[in-house]
């Protein structure tokens, strides 16, 4: 009986550690950074945090005309898979504390994309700052850093 105790005190604390990501957040260019690769021209994401549900809805607007994705994970570590026009998109998300970690892979032109973001919430609760580390067989690794403000 104590070890349930204790588990249900664990998961609690990590509840009130995590911050609610709810609301409209629109990227910002210059304080972002994605090295080699050009940056979007613009993005907004709007963001649905509800317990351990968490859904994204991006839409970005580039070079190469408008993109826009939907995307539902659970903060719980549990695998979701995403459908997505270009395949399915696999993937588990935890909080350490109070950064929220989502790790998910996909096929891109026959090869394993591998992504690792890491979310943190500025005290304010105003700025989302998103680094992703991404893995592509042929290229290796790259880090891009998306600075997002709540509108």
């Amino acid at each position: 009986m104590r070890k349930i105790t204790l588990a249900a005190v664990a998961v609690s604390a990590a509840a009130l550690a995590a911050p609610n990501l709810t609301g409209e957040w629109k990227l910002n260019v210059t304080k972002s950074n994605y090295g080699a690769f050009p940056a979007p021209q613009a993005m907004t994401r709007r963001i649905n945090h509800q317990g351990v549900a968490l859904f994204m809805s991006t839409t970005q607007k580039g070079p190469q005309g408008d993109v826009s994705s939907d995307l539902l994970y659970t903060t719980d570590g549990h695998v979701c898979v995403n459908k997505m026009p270009t395949g399915e998109v696999k993937g588990t998300a935890h909080w350490e504390g109070d950064t929220l970690i989502i790790e998910s892979s996909r096929e891109v032109n026959k090869a394993e994309l591998k992504e690792r973001d890491v979310w943190k919430l500025s005290a304010d609760g105003k700025t989302l700052t998103i680094t992703a580390h991404i893995e592509l067989p042929q290229q290796g690794g790259f880090d891009v850093k998306q600075v997002f403000e709540k509108q």
